[in-house]
């Protein structure tokens, strides 16, 4: 019996300062109808998706900045969002930023839910790789802030069977690392959820426009490829208050292949009826990775960070 499901991405426009919770809340309700009337049983918001990107600012009062934070999901703003999920019987994916009280201290992360078609949450995930910086660039155009706003995620890389299908979570840049696909590849996963937010200029190393967008596309389709599973990636772009983040969202199939690819910079869905066993195909083939991996090969992988270059000159007389 083939396993089938049709995957959504629910692109969101720019949110801008003066934007409030409740206006974003209903636009993600007129996209989660739009997956809907696609026939859509699982749909994947963007990272942070209720409010502005705010790591772009140097904020010192500290009441500000948690203002930008939920301490509790569903919130009451949100509720009405999985209360139509559970209704309409879709799985969503969405990213927020998170303030919560563990080991007796706050503490706050850039996370992302997985909730089933109950619109129950049954999955946390938090970013680990998180870009930028945490000092103030005087002389910047903007800045990129989350090390300041947030701590790397304590959770790992986990996958959740969940709707009929093995789901993982990451977050914006943790799609640039294999090892973010690899981990959840050996979990068997078979639908990884992404939402990010990224500037269209590099601030610290700036880069063609058509280089931004061949790096995000390249990346997504080789780790799909790489772990045979499905990516469903999602932006919240356009020019937030003057300051541009690039589309792109996609849909990409096991085989590497994009499946859908937004057009827009505005909130759009795309859709794709996905097949859940073409990645079990290509496990059981070209990535056998029972027969073919030799992990006692790996290890620098874990035991290193930084690249070090051969200490010995091969060259040398």
């Amino acid at each position: 019996m083939l396993r089938r499901m049709i995957l959504a991405a629910a692109q969101l426009g720019p949110i801008h300062l003066k934007d409030s919770r409740a206006s974003v809340v209903k636009r993600l309700i007129v996209l989660l109808w739009r997956a809907h009337a696609m026939g859509a049983r699982f749909v994947v918001f963007p990272e942070m998706a209720l409010t502005t990107f705010f790591p772009r600012y140097w904020i010192t009062d500290q009441a500000e900045i948690d203002a930008y934070f939920e301490t509790s999901m569903p919130s009451n703003e949100t509720q009405p969002l999985f209360n139509l999920a559970r209704e309409l019987g879709i799985g969503f994916y969405l990213g927020y930023a998170e303030k919560t009280v563990e080991d007796g201290r706050i503490r706050r992360f850039n996370t992302s839910v997985l909730v089933n078609a109950k619109g129950k949450i049954v999955g946390r995930y938090r970013k680990i790789h998180l870009p930028g910086h945490s000092e103030h660039l005087l002389q910047a155009p903007f800045q990129h802030l989350e090390k300041r706003y947030f701590e790397v995620g304590n959770e790992g890389f986990k996958v959740w069977r969940t709707m009929g299908a093995h789901v993982g979570m990451c977050i914006c840049n943790d799609r640039r690392w294999p090892e973010t696909f690899r981990v959840m590849g050996l979990q068997d996963v078979e639908i990884v959820a992404v939402g990010y937010n990224t500037p269209t200029d590099n601030l610290h190393h700036p880069e063609p426009p058509h280089l931004r967008m061949h790096h995000h596309l390249i990346t997504l389709q080789a780790s799909a490829y790489q772990n045979a599973t499905w990516v469903i990636a999602t932006a919240k772009c356009g020019r937030e208050d003057g300051f541009a983040m690039f589309g792109g969202s996609c849909i990409v199939a096991p085989t590497g292949e994009i499946a859908a690819l937004a057009q827009s910079e505005d909130d759009e869905v795309i859709a794709v009826d996905a097949d859940l066993d073409l990645g079990a195909y290509i496990k059981r083939g070209t990535f056998d990775f029972a027969r073919h991996r030799r992990i006692e090969h790996y290890g620098l992988i874990a035991a290193r960070t930084a690249a070090v270059a051969p200490s010995i000159d091969s060259d040398a007389e």
